[in-house]
């Protein structure tokens, strides 16, 4: 494909704006995740406290983001994305200056962690939303967002890499310092862009029912419903894997920290090739029929992978996971923008996110009770299972939902 249609959302100059500021803030974030990790195993040893503070990071989104749907549906959400992003720009500062002043503590890492999550619950769902707004053509619409999970992968090789050198000359502080610094760059890109958003229709009703509303919307529309849910099992059940990885690196392959970086690698190398291919897709496409073939390529890469004692064998089944894994998402993703109806957008993205982010740290949870009890191999062939079973009955709806339409079809030309 030319380059030109590859990336051709970036015509749009808002969405130029958005991509570029988006793209440098989102490498600090990555280098974040890496520097509280490393910061909270450097002051507990604690394997059990990296997954409580992943698990506080990561809770708010499950709780919160249905309210933040709703809000986001009654208000402006340019506003609410650019207040966001001020104040994760202050979180960063905050975990920056703790650091380097020497006041670190668990409890003001958890505190902080907890309010991160909390801006993001609204963060994400107001950035989803206001995707549509970017595009100058609403057919660009699926390639913007393949481009945005391009660039999120990307962030995501880039920042952990630079992490790591930052971490071994200066520490932690350094990277939480970087973090604030490059929400600089999205604060700047929010402030010149040109948008012209339709005013907010005034809501007779309180946010608890704009929550009712976008839970009613839902349920009537079952293809929206039916791709939230596959991808509600496959974050909760499949997406937790990566909890396994260090002990599988250890106690599998008989390896230390390299193979451990190797895997995730891999996992980053699938993810970013599959979001080109997402971005080089026709707007024609069967996105649902694409979701379910992705879908069962990261349930039965994992179930593999759960056998599979050959590193070189573990590293290609981790490269289709990562690439299975961004299908499911991009393709969940790209088939509720274009096919919620406006009024309702931020309420059902808000339930997008929930299946996205808000099930994962109940299911890491999950999966490393499963893992005490049951070891790492057969905690992975079960998430495994778990997943191709839910693909299996998104394929059957799907088959259901097309013979009906069919016979609906026959009908009216009768």
């Amino acid at each position: 494909m030319k380059p030109a249609l590859l990336f051709r959302s970036l015509r749009s100059r808002n969405y130029r704006l958005y991509f570029t500021g988006q793209f440098i803030s989102l490498i600090g974030t990555w280098m974040q995740r890496v520097a509280i990790a490393w910061l909270v195993y450097r002051m507990t040893h604690s394997a059990q406290m990296l997954g409580f503070v992943s698990f506080i990071g990561l809770i708010p989104s499950l709780v919160l983001s249905p309210y933040a749907g709703a809000l986001s549906d009654r208000h402006n959400r340019y506003n609410i994305l650019f207040i966001s992003q001020v104040a994760s720009m202050l979180q960063s500062g905050a975990m920056a200056a703790m650091v380097i002043f020497g006041w670190e503590s668990m409890t003001g890492v958890i505190i902080l962690s907890a309010a991160q999550g909390m801006i993001n619950a609204f963060d994400t769902t107001s950035r989803q939303s206001l995707m549509v707004s970017l595009i100058d053509n609403k057919e660009d619409l699926p390639n913007a967002i393949a481009l945005n999970s391009s660039m999120v992968n990307f962030a995501r090789l880039l920042g952990p890499a630079l992490a790591g050198v930052l971490l071994q000359l200066w520490g932690e502080g350094v990277c939480f310092f970087i973090d604030f610094l490059s929400f600089v760059a999205v604060i700047i890109s929010l402030l010149m862009m040109r948008l012209n958003l339709p005013p907010r229709k005034a809501s007779k009703g309180s946010v608890l029912d704009g929550l009712i509303s976008g839970y009613n919307y839902l349920r009537g529309a079952k293809d929206i419903k039916a791709s939230i849910l596959l991808l509600a099992v496959i974050s909760m059940c499949v997406t937790p894997y990566n909890t396994l990885m260090p002990v599988f690196a250890k106690e599998t392959f008989h390896a230390d920290k390299a193979v451990y970086t190797a895997l995730q690698a891999c996992v980053g190398v699938g993810a970013f090739c599959m979001a080109i291919y997402m971005a080089a897709l026709k707007a024609d496409r069967d996105i649902q029929r694409l979701q379910n073939l992705m879908s069962t390529v990261f349930a039965g890469a994992i179930l593999l992978f759960a056998a599979c004692h050959w590193l070189p064998g573990g590293l290609a089944l981790m490269m289709l996971a990562g690439a299975g894994m961004m299908g499911t998402i991009s393709c969940t993703n790209t088939y509720v923008q274009t096919h919620v109806a406006e009024n309702m957008r931020s309420r059902v993205i808000s339930y997008y996110v929930m299946a996205f982010q808000g099930t994962i740290p109940i299911g890491a949870l999950l999966v490393g009770l499963s893992a005490q009890h049951l070891g790492t191999s057969v905690t992975l062939a079960i998430q495994g299972t778990i997943g191709l079973a839910a693909s299996v009955a998104f394929a059957l709806h799907l088959r259901k939902m097309k013979e009906k339409a069919a016979g609906e079809e026959l009908v009216v030309r009768a």
